[in-house]
């Protein structure tokens, strides 16, 4: 159920390049701001949008973070998804318990806003954006449609087990350069073992960023938002 008093965010609506998207700075409910990329659904529709938090890779800094909701979150958007990509206010992504938190704060800001669906949000992240969507979400399943992870690494089965049962797409590629297609299999193992409802694939050919496969994460987006439903 949507909060009846959200915390008060301020906007500093700066508009970017594409149509429909804006820079925002965001007061959580600590009382703490955070920058955020916003792009919105490309086609009007009456219903509140289903929110996506997606989170760039590296750091997480705001000219990562800017380009990965071009790029990245311009395809949520065209397929009807409200896109947030928040920069990290310690360029250190979102990782450890406190970046951790503060995703979860501002899903509870935006899901307060009429445009914006209540409810479960869709976490989605780039590299060191994608380990930090699994980090989030394993601390509480719950509130969360599944996580997109392109791509993204763990080694841990008893870390992962608060997820069992909860849906993983995950995307590495076959080339990358980091060394992670090299740990493909054991992630896939460790999720696995876990329980995790994964849909897995090494990309052949594909570096460490690489182009995204919407035939493929298109109809998982479909399975996971129509068995929330």
């Amino acid at each position: 159920m949507r909060n009846l008093i959200a915390p008060v965010f301020i906007v500093f609506c700066l508009l970017l390049p594409a149509s429909g998207q804006s820079q925002e700075r965001i007061e959580l409910g600590d009382g703490s701001e955070l920058t955020v990329f916003l792009v919105r659904p490309s086609e009007t529709t009456q219903s509140p949008a289903p929110l996506v938090i997606l989170m760039g890779g590296g750091s997480g800094n705001a000219s990562i973070s800017r380009d990965t909701s071009i790029w990245l979150g311009g395809g949520f958007a065209s397929r009807g998804w409200m896109v947030a990509v928040p920069v990290s206010p310690n360029n250190r992504a979102f990782r450890g318990s406190s970046n951790n938190d503060k995703v979860r704060q501002l899903a509870d800001v935006l899901t307060a806003r009429a445009d914006i669906a209540d409810g479960k949000v869709l976490l989605a992240g780039i590299s060191n954006g994608g380990i930090s969507a699994l980090e989030i979400a394993r601390r509480d399943p719950s509130r969360y449609l599944g996580v997109a992870a392109v791509p993204a690494v763990t080694s841990s089965v008893s870390d992962n087990e608060p997820l069992a049962g909860f849906p993983v797409y995950l995307r590495i590629g076959g080339e990358d350069e980091l060394g992670w297609a090299e740990r493909y299999e054991e992630t896939v193992t460790t999720l696995e073992s876990a329980g995790v409802e994964l849909d897995a694939e090494l990309f052949d050919g594909q570096r460490h960023m690489f182009r995204m496969d919407w035939y493929s994460l298109e109809p998982w987006l479909e399975k996971i938002t129509a068995s929330d439903q």
